[in-house]
């Protein structure tokens, strides 16, 4: 037996509560909802309008109450994917979602980039440096894929992984 649908609100606060979601995020999931049970009601009827006022009004009484934060999104964000991706891609992944890292977390993120690519591509190659130019090709086109800088590659693989080679 399935029970009544779920508001705006709580379907709002059950996604939150699984994890940190960026307003632009959460706004298309609602609307998504909103339009599918526009439709399933027959109501053609309903402006888009009505509905977008709708949900941001939601967001910013979420906001409010501090449920929502794009402050927290950001920090959740570098800090689930910082350890896998470098800035480039992380900054990719932000201005999907209509946020940018501020200058002191660009900065973190670009002093730690080189120990990040290092940790990654030890994981993926084991520490062995490119052997031929096909070999440089592939890892640095893998690091170069989860977003870590031409620079910091190329001082990587020239290295040859070695910590003390900086």
């Amino acid at each position: 037996m399935k029970g009544a649908p779920l508001s705006l609100r709580a379907r709002a606060l059950g996604w939150l509560a699984q994890r940190e979601h960026s307003r632009l995020e959460l706004r298309r999931k609602l609307l998504r909802v909103l339009h599918k049970e526009q439709a399933r009601q027959g109501d053609e009827d309903a402006e888009p309008a009505d509905a977008a006022t709708e949900v941001d009004a939601l967001l910013d009484e979420l906001a409010a109450a501090g449920h929502l934060s794009d402050a927290r999104f950001i920090e959740s964000r570098v800090y689930t994917r910082a350890s896998r991706l470098g800035t480039q891609r992380i900054r990719q992944e932000l201005a999907q979602h209509g946020l940018a890292l501020d200058a002191e977390q660009q900065a973190q993120l670009r002093a730690s980039e080189l120990d990040r690519a290092r940790r990654v591509w030890h994981k993926r190659f084991g520490g062995q440096g490119p052997a031929d130019a096909a070999d440089w090709a592939r890892q640095s086109r893998f690091l170069a894929a989860r977003g870590f800088g031409a620079d910091v590659v190329r001082q990587l693989l020239r290295a040859g992984g070695d910590a003390d080679a900086d």
